[in-house]
């Protein structure tokens, strides 16, 4: 996608995959420091351990408290946003739900479902967590996962967002009889073909946004956010259904 866009502005950039062991992640941050670099994407599980090594934050990313986009500045600073918020706002278009007072159910607690929690801050929000302890800035309720209530509130939600990395190994984060039968769902793990939980809520006749939609709207954003260009949305989505 972002190969794409770079040919498209006949930019001479690479995008690269590094795996980065947290151990690693000072490291993997100050190469980025580099005149030959003009910034990086992050994902789980260093969008909140990033924002310290950083050397300013901007837009939403501190509301966010996590940071999934970084721009080199001329000087050679690192300034971190969170595009993950666009992508989720587009998602939330695509699947027609207004936030104020939704009743929403958000799965996870990390660097996704802070993004999630700042697009959906006027919502009724609930968040499940593995380690509620994780989810002490988020503005709403959180539940531990091995709480049974929660997935009736599920069931009676405007709106479920899967943000955690459930279902990228063909696991389902729920019961399929615990999706809610007349809301949406919107699932930010993009796997080529849908997650196991993105297939079933379109199977029921689910509204549905599923992870590629936010990925295409974010990177949109990082890309602008590099070259200080308009993205080629479109090229880019070209890219991203070849590749999927």
């Amino acid at each position: 996608m972002q190969t794409a866009a770079f040919r498209w502005a006949r930019l001479a950039w690479t995008y690269e995959i590094v795996d980065v062991p947290p151990e690693r992640l000072p490291v993997a941050v100050g190469a980025l420091r580099e005149p030959d670099a003009a910034g990086a994407n992050v994902t789980i599980p260093h969008k909140v351990a990033v924002m310290s090594l950083l050397d300013r934050l901007e837009g939403e990313a501190l509301d966010a408290g996590a940071v999934n986009t970084i721009r080199r500045t001329a000087d050679g600073r690192l300034i971190g946003s969170n595009t993950d918020v666009v992508g989720v706002r587009v998602a939330l278009g695509a699947v027609g739900v207004e936030p104020a007072g939704a009743r929403v159910v958000v799965l996870g607690a990390g660097g996704s479902a802070r993004a999630a929690a700042i697009a959906l801050r006027s919502a009724d929000l609930t968040f499940v967590a593995r380690r509620p302890e994780a989810g002490a800035r988020l503005p709403g309720r959180v539940l531990a996962w091995s709480d049974p209530a929660w997935p009736g509130l599920v069931r009676r939600a405007d709106l479920l967002v899967n943000a955690t990395p459930l279902g990228r190994r063909g696991e389902m984060p729920l019961r399929p009889a615990s999706l809610p039968p007349r809301g949406a769902v919107i699932d930010l793990v993009y796997v080529a073909g849908g997650t196991p939980l993105v297939r079933r809520a379109r199977q029921l006749g689910l509204r549905c946004a599923d992870g590629w939609t936010v990925l295409l709207a974010q990177g949109a954003a990082a890309f602008q956010a590099w070259t200080g260009l308009d993205a080629p949305v479109e090229v880019m989505r070209a890219a991203l259904e070849g590749a999927g």
